[in-house]
């Protein structure tokens, strides 16, 4: 039988490119949107559903999910992939900002998984995907509340992993990044000039920008290397949990997990704080 995945944030980036991806494969999807109005190409494809699903509206989650049970019969693969990143100095984000990075990226994807939990229990099958990011593995400065909410996914879905294992669903992680083909990006440096940092830190934010440019001139991934990777993740039929999905940030999650405290910190220290 034909199976069916239901990927949230459908209509740019990773989701896009992943919803295309598992079509192509001859999968049934369910492209779910904030706008599903963004997803007319989407639509067009006999085995796909574009309806709207906004993490941060219960009622639209509860609706989605029975819409793409309704047209292809069951869900098979859940793929949370909505959410979106603050770039800035802690200090100068407020608040409210903070709670919607939470609500999309953490809160958001919980209030998915617990909406479909009692499908995939009935089945005793389902995968769940959750793309995270290399910022899920290691710190990086301007970044800290992003990082904050995608190690609160590592860890949620590492637990929920054992949990769900003894109903027959498998939890993986996908971790990205360094990708340019995205939207992500775009919405990043929008947030970022709403808020206006002390200038005591104008020193280190210029620095700091110098390394990230470096960072962004050196990036060769692109949504489709990704939404291979998930694709990859839902099917290998494995209960391995994490996947590195882009080449450029394996550095950095080699520095993490394979070297010492010290040696790591040491590292990072020397290239964001280097001395004059």
């Amino acid at each position: 039988m034909t199976k069916t995945m239901l990927i949230t944030g459908a209509s740019t980036g990773f989701g896009l490119h992943t919803a295309q991806l598992f079509s192509d494969r001859g999968w049934n999807v369910v492209a779910t949107m904030r706008t599903p109005a963004a997803g007319a190409e989407l639509a067009k494809r006999a085995n796909v559903l574009v309806t709207r699903l906004d993490v941060q509206d219960r009622d639209s989650i509860d609706e989605a999910i029975a819409a793409g049970i309704e047209r292809f019969g069951g869900i098979d693969v859940l793929v949370n992939n909505a959410g979106f990143g603050l770039f800035g100095i802690f200090e100068a984000t407020s608040r409210e900002k903070i709670q919607e990075q939470f609500d999309v990226n953490v809160f958001g994807v919980m209030d998915v998984t617990r909406a479909i939990l009692p499908h995939f229990r009935q089945k005793q099958a389902g995968v769940i995907v959750n793309v995270s990011s290399g910022a899920g593995v290691f710190g990086l400065p301007m970044i800290s509340l992003y990082n904050a909410s995608k190690f609160a996914l590592e860890g949620f879905s590492e637990s929920l992993s054992y949990e769900l294992s003894s109903q027959g669903i498998v939890v993986k992680i996908v971790e990205p990044g360094g990708v340019v083909s995205t939207e992500f990006g775009t919405r990043s440096a929008a947030e970022a000039g709403q808020s206006t940092a002390p200038e005591d830190y104008a020193s280190f934010v210029a620095g700091a920008l110098k390394v990230f440019e470096g960072l962004r001139t050196a990036r060769l991934a692109t949504s489709e290397d990704v939404a291979q990777v998930i694709l990859n993740a839902a099917t290998d039929g494995s209960d391995r949990l994490r996947y590195v999905a882009t080449q450029d940030i394996e550095p950095l999650v080699k520095a993490r997990r394979e070297t010492s405290e010290d040696a790591y910190i040491a590292m990072m220290r020397s290239t964001f704080l280097p001395t004059s």
